[in-house]
């Protein structure tokens, strides 16, 4: 199926499973770096923690199964690396998957939420699963945003344009297409929409 997938499914699939919702400037907001053993999502972090856009950051990620780094300690060097006070991170370096990386980020969700602060997801583009666990996980979490960055996988970004033409983007941003779209039928994942620039 996915090798002679016409255009306009394609453009449907990348809509699909895109979650940019950046928020506003002028929301207060605490940032959930989703795991990877990539750096995009602590440049992101440091890069709006420095203009005044993030007031907590949350770290997670436990030991990556392709390099052995521990992903949410590997986010906290490189926020502190890039000037961000430790009283701002919180690190839960235990998951394994996704969803663990909500649940046991929880009390710090949790934390962020009593104190006022609109939760920001920050994953890659395509981590359709992240906005959806984060409603199942923390259905008090209301209107929430995301902010979207493109992975680099064999020296080679997947982006919204280019994911459908090569192996590794193909196979990561149908595996989600296909599986959020049969959780959400099946009910174990929560329907989502996209409104006024929020997920709700």
């Amino acid at each position: 199926m996915t090798d002679d997938i016409s255009p306009d499914r394609v453009a449907e699939i990348t809509a699909f499973v895109d979650v940019e919702a950046p928020p506003p400037d002028d929301c207060r907001t605490a940032l959930i770096l989703f795991g990877t053993n990539q750096p995009q999502p602590a440049e992101i972090a440091a890069d709006r923690y420095h203009r005044g856009l993030a007031q907590l950051i949350i770290a997670t990620g436990g030991v990556n199964r392709h390099n052995g780094i521990v992903e949410a300690r590997t986010f906290h060097r490189l926020l502190i690396e890039r000037g961000v006070p430790e009283a701002v991170i919180r690190c839960e370096d235990r998951s394994a998957n996704t969803w663990q990386n909500v649940e046991f980020a929880l009390p710090f969700l949790q934390e962020a939420l009593r104190v006022g602060l609109v939760i920001t997801a920050v994953s890659k583009w395509y981590h359709l699963r992240t906005v959806h666990m984060l409603k199942s996980l923390v259905p008090e979490i209301g209107a929430f945003h995301a902010i979207a960055w493109e992975p680099v996988y064999a020296g080679k970004p997947v982006t919204r344009a280019n994911w459908q033409s090569g192996p590794d983007g193909k196979r990561r941003v149908i595996r989600e297409w296909e599986e959020v779209s049969r959780r959400v039928a099946d009910g174990s994942l929560p329907e989502l929409r996209r409104e006024d620039g929020a997920w709700r």
